[in-house]
């Protein structure tokens, strides 16, 4: 049995899909199974130990995406099962060119209000017509062993401003946990900035006992970092769910997106930070009304009077 499997590109979205797929592989436990999907993506899910070949999406840098997509999906050989949890042209022309015996693209079977790795579950249900239940979300990265209970910030989040509390506030809160905690930042490539920012603000406060490790991470890193984790406080982000899957306790900050479909899956040790506003969820990456009162109206004092 050889399956094919593409993943969501954003890395949050394709740790959705881990319970999805452990009932797919669980259908088939002797399956081998090759990925498909951005860098972040396949990283953080290569490491199950039933995925042979990891493929990195490039199509986005050749001259003629059809023509890469195509090639790549002659090169692979046959497989008995096709699936992708994304919905856009493109994969549907992976799958159409794919040397699959059975092929199957994700959908949305509701338009009621639905936790999105409940849809990714549904969708691997209704192709195989089982039912299994969604349980923890799975990734197979060992946890990184610190010396001292730590707590990490994530300023960033990927989609875009909109979703981001404010750095200096970030400062504030691990300036009142320092002497608790030993404190790291994390962040990606695009997020630096924001990170410098906080360790600006820190060591105006006189706090020494902090890592920046904004940009410095691969993203098996990043991984291991947060798993060990005393404390991660987060904005709606990638790194929120790579939290989630290892239960690690998380005070996770929600503005403009919809926290009963993309909050921390099964994480008990989470708790969810938000402002009932309105004009929330407007699911946008910078605030229409330049406010960004759903962000902005939470404060420092929100965040410590709910430490878990």
């Amino acid at each position: 049995m050889k399956i094919f499997i593409e993943i969501p590109t954003w890395l949050g979205d394709a740790i959705m899909t881990t319970p999805a797929i452990e009932n797919l592989l669980k259908t088939y436990p002797k399956a081998e199974v090759t990925i498909f999907g951005s860098f972040v993506s396949t990283e953080a899910l290569k490491k199950h130990p039933q995925i042979k070949e990891v493929i990195v999406d490039e199509s986005k840098k050749a001259r003629c995406r059809i023509c890469w997509i195509y090639k790549k999906a002659k090169s692979l050989g046959k497989f008995d099962k096709s699936f992708t949890f994304r919905r856009r042209l493109y994969p549907t022309i992976m799958q159409f060119f794919l040397n699959s015996k059975e092929k199957y693209i994700y959908k949305r079977y509701t338009k009621e209000t639905r936790h999105q790795v409940l849809r990714y579950n549904d969708f691997i249900n209704n192709s195989l017509e089982k039912v299994a239940y969604a349980k923890d979300l799975k990734l197979y990265h060992d946890r990184k062993v610190y010396k001292k209970p730590t707590l990490g910030l994530n300023p960033g989040a990927t989609y875009g401003s909109a979703k981001r509390w404010y750095p200096d506030r970030f400062a504030k809160v691990a300036s009142a946990l320092h002497k608790k905690y030993d404190i790291i930042i994390f962040g990606g490539p695009n997020e630096i900035e924001m990170a410098k920012e906080i360790e600006e603000n820190l060591l105006k406060e006189g706090v020494l006992n902090f890592q920046n490790l904004a940009g410095k991470t691969t993203v098996t890193e990043l991984i291991e970092h947060i798993a060990g984790l005393s404390l991660f406080i987060t904005n709606d982000s990638g790194p929120m769910h790579i939290a989630a899957a290892y239960k690690v306790p998380t005070i996770a900050l929600f503005g403009p997106t919809k926290w009963d479909e993309t909050s921390p899956w099964k994480n008990p040790n989470a708790k969810i930070i938000k402002k009932n506003l309105d004009c929330m969820p407007c699911m946008k990456r910078s605030c229409p009304l330049k406010s960004h009162e759903c962000m902005d109206l939470i404060g420092v004092e929100d965040i410590l009077e709910n430490l878990i």
